[in-house]
């Protein structure tokens, strides 16, 4: 595993040890930020169950102003800032170890622009973090939420949660789901 572009290019990055973490591929991470690509420059990006960190790394590393990683398992957390410090991208992080519902209020921003969560699987994390990012004041209607799950994850209930689906992009595995604030 290894920062696709910017400034880290190329630079190979931990992961945790044990199963307890799935690392997004290279080539999913590429496709992702091949989407985002204009609208990481300058944001203010989150990375949810952030596991080795290579997610808001990658985030950084292109441009982004500051990033934060939660996360709740220590080897998670140790990783994530050896990645960091190994990158020299630790000056514009945050490493918060707690879990994702309980990290959101640490977050301390007028507006957050990118949240991406990559959850275990088929737990139902993501109904529960999408309520509780409810209700954080720097979550607005230009807030680009994007949930990494498993092809067969239902989101029927998104509508209930206040948050609208705006794109979804599937891969082999795992698919991407784009979803923002709904207006009130």
């Amino acid at each position: 595993m290894r920062v696709i572009a910017g400034t880290a290019r190329s630079l190979p990055l931990k992961t945790p040890e044990g199963l307890d973490t799935r690392p997004t591929t290279d080539r999913i991470k590429e496709t992702l930020f091949n989407i985002l690509h204009w609208d990481v420059q300058g944001a203010v990006f989150v990375d949810l169950f952030s596991g080795s960190g290579a997610i808001g790394i990658e985030a950084l590393s292109r441009g982004a102003r500051k990033a934060y990683f939660v996360d709740n398992a220590a080897r998670a957390i140790e990783c994530i800032q050896k990645n960091l410090t190994f990158t020299k991208l630790q000056n514009r992080a945050i490493v918060i170890r707690q879990e994702a519902c309980s990290g959101l209020s640490s977050i301390h921003e007028t507006a957050v622009d990118i949240i991406f969560m990559d959850p275990p699987y088929d737990q139902g994390h993501e109904k529960n973090v999408l309520a509780a990012l409810k209700d954080q004041t720097y979550v607005t209607e230009d807030t680009l939420i994007i949930v990494e799950a498993s092809l067969d994850t239902d989101f029927s209930w998104l509508g209930e949660t206040g948050f609208v689906l705006e794109k979804e992009k599937r891969y082999k595995t795992n698919k991407h789901m784009f979803i923002r604030k709904i207006l009130l």
